[in-house]
């Protein structure tokens, strides 16, 4: 018998190999970081921060890719490069605003940036980057926006920046966004605008002119601009000193080194899904909602330690309070589009649910044993136990065994979750937030535990009809709270899931998501629990920021939003039958709640919900 000499075949390569191993040594080039490490990853997100320093990850290619799908992927890498090449992570912070608003228009405006000076100099470049922005526009619900409100600002001002760079007009799916703010940003801000070009390759220049185009649209504050006057003091002097201490060949190897992978760590930061969303500011950067005529006793009661001294005219207030609103989600908008933006919901997070699922069956498992009933045997008088039949078969002298069935010490429970409706929650985190309630609510209800669904946001940015109050009233100081709330229930207690859950596509609709005012929004929900019959009361508040109002905090002290935040959970901790649990997405709020959890990525969330959850009831059963 005769061996063959055909050595064995190597296994077959997978046919996007090619291609990935291209992306990935172009985006290397480009960037100039030929150790960055690219990796590929079934989600939907483009680019995602890495753990590690030295980390891109791209979205794992379709198995049937198109031509437009090839292009998409490679314009998503090339908007890393990009980034990681031209941007300097130092001078973007230097220069970012606080505001919530303005910083995302901060952020868009760089990338934008960065990328026209790759699609200024090669065509398939510029190519690449214009189909990832027609997927982004055409896949998100920007045909249906009507209304200017509804269009995020953001997004208009940097496709005019990229027209006035590179000359490419708007992408056909984000023309009519882009022309409900158009006459309104040109009539303001065209000059700055038109000089933008001149400064394309000066990230510091450029970051001056986009705060004067914020200023242009009175969406600047004074600190701000107080901050950006201190800051160009001595500007050219500290770079260089720096430079000088850190002069020699390994010190410059090192540096260089730890900038390109501050770059890296930037880049992947604020890109993702193709698409600029609102990167999270610093601690006490996001606005909260308070609640009017509650902030004066507390005040007296609660003052929490470590505070500063209160100032003259520091009781919490609201100046007009006649703006607010609480609305169910059914009356935001009618039910067709309601139905379109479920299905929206759906699509985005086809993944997501399966494992929040998950998660969510396991809860119901651990509630389910919870609330089995147990029985007490050998008992005079009862049921008749027929297990214990067969003594008095052998024993006829042996006396009947009866049973009696007792009740667990599972409480009727209730609970309420509190979601951050904010313009910070935009994206991914709002779609994770509305999925993982979505999921709890349905599990928790066939566990026979009542679960009521409230969001916290505003009407308008900066003030609404509150400040234009304020205005007519002559600017009188110490207003307190100026801005109109709008407090939203998606889903009440009494109403069943199959109800209510169309509702929660609400989240999905562009122009939604505005300012937070957490003080308020959080007295909202806990006077709505204490107000229900059931036994035990569970309030979960859902994060990604501190409490932060444009027009409240421009004409208030600094922590004047913050501190009724705190006022208001010391109250609920200390004083009230509710069980407070707070979760932070990307964001410390352990250092506000005492029974709190922060998690890193939004992906995260529907594991801390459950087992936050699933703690709180096993220590209720062990008690």
């Amino acid at each position: 018998m005769s061996l063959s000499n055909v050595k064995p075949s190597s296994p077959r390569e997978a046919p996007h190999e090619p291609l990935k191993r291209a992306v990935s040594a172009c985006l290397r080039a480009m960037a100039r970081a030929p150790e960055l490490e690219v990796s590929f990853v079934p989600e939907k997100a483009s680019v995602i921060a890495g753990a590690d320093s030295g980390k891109a990850r791209l979205f794992e290619p379709p198995r049937r890719m198109t031509l437009r799908d090839a292009a998409i992927l490679r314009g998503q890498a090339d908007a890393v490069a990009l980034r990681i090449a031209c941007h300097d992570v130092q001078t973007h912070r230097k220069f970012a605003p606080q505001a919530p608003l303005g910083r995302a228009i901060y952020d868009a405006m760089e990338q934008a940036r960065v990328e026209a000076i790759g699609a200024r100099r090669m065509v398939g470049v510029s190519q690449n980057l214009a189909a990832v922005l027609e997927d982004r526009y055409q896949r998100g619900p920007y045909a249906e926006i009507h209304q200017r409100a509804d269009a995020p600002i953001e997004d208009a001002l940097a496709l005019l920046a990229r027209e006035v760079l590179t000359g490419a007009p708007p992408p056909p799916a984000a023309e009519h966004l882009v022309e409900l703010w158009r006459e309104t940003i040109e009539s303001r801000a065209k000059a700055d605008l038109s000089r933008l070009a001149g400064a394309i390759e000066d990230q510091k220049a450029f970051a001056k002119l986009t705060r004067k185009i914020l200023s242009d649209l009175d969406m600047a504050e004074q600190s701000d601009a107080e901050e950006q006057d201190e800051d160009d003091e001595g500007a050219d002097d500290q770079p260089q000193s720096d430079q000088a201490d850190e002069s020699g060949g390994d010190q410059e190897d090192e540096s260089s080194q730890a900038q390109r992978t501050e770059r890296v760590e930037e880049a992947a930061d604020e890109i993702l899904d193709g698409e600029m969303e609102s990167e999270e500011g610093p601690p006490g950067d996001e606005a909260d909602e308070l609640d009017p005529g509650e902030g004066e006793e507390a005040e007296a009661a609660h003052r929490p330690p470590g505070n500063s001294a209160p100032f003259a005219g520091s009781e919490y207030r609201a100046f007009a309070p006649q703006f607010d609103e609480i609305v169910h989600a059914e009356d935001l908008c009618d039910p067709e589009e309601l139905d379109r933006l479920r299905a929206y919901l759906d699509k985005q997070l086809q993944n997501l649910s399966a494992v929040v699922a998950r998660l969510a069956n396991r809860l119901q498992r651990r509630l389910m044993a919870q609330q089995n009933r147990a029985w007490e045997f050998d008992l005079e008088e009862g049921m008749l136990d027929p297990a214990r039949l067969s003594r008095v078969v052998v024993d006829p002298q042996s006396p009947l065994s009866f049973k009696r069935e007792k009740d667990s010490n599972f409480r009727d429970t209730v609970v309420t979750l509190l979601i951050d409706n904010s313009g910070s929650m935009r994206g991914r985190p709002i779609t994770v937030a509305a999925t993982c309630a979505d999921i709890l609510a349905r599990t928790l209800e066939r566990c026979g535990v009542k679960v009521e669904i409230l969001g916290f946001t505003t009407r308008a940015w900066k003030g609404g009809q509150s400040r234009e109050h304020w205005l007519q009233a002559g600017k009188p100081l110490n207003p307190g709270r100026l801005n109109d709330l709008r407090h939203i229930i998606y889903k009440s207690a009494d109403a069943p899931w199959r109800r209510a859950r169309k509702n929660l596509g609400l989240m999905m609709r562009e122009g939604l998501l505005k300012e937070n005012i957490d003080g308020e929004a959080l007295d909202w929900a806990h006077r709505r629990l204490l107000g229900r019959p059931e036994q035990r009361k569970i309030l979960m508040m859902i994060s990604d920021g501190a409490p932060v109002d444009d027009s409240t905090l421009s004409v208030n002290p600094g922590h004047y939003l913050e501190r009724h935040l705190r006022q208001k959970i010391e109250e609920i901790e200390m004083r009230s039958p509710v069980e407070l649990i707070a979760i932070g997405i990307g964001h410390d709020v352990t250092r506000y709640y005492r029974r709190a959890v922060t998690i890193t990525d939004a992906e995260e969330l529907g594991g801390a919900m459950t087992e936050k959850l699933a703690e709180l009831f096993s220590d209720a059963v062990g008690a």
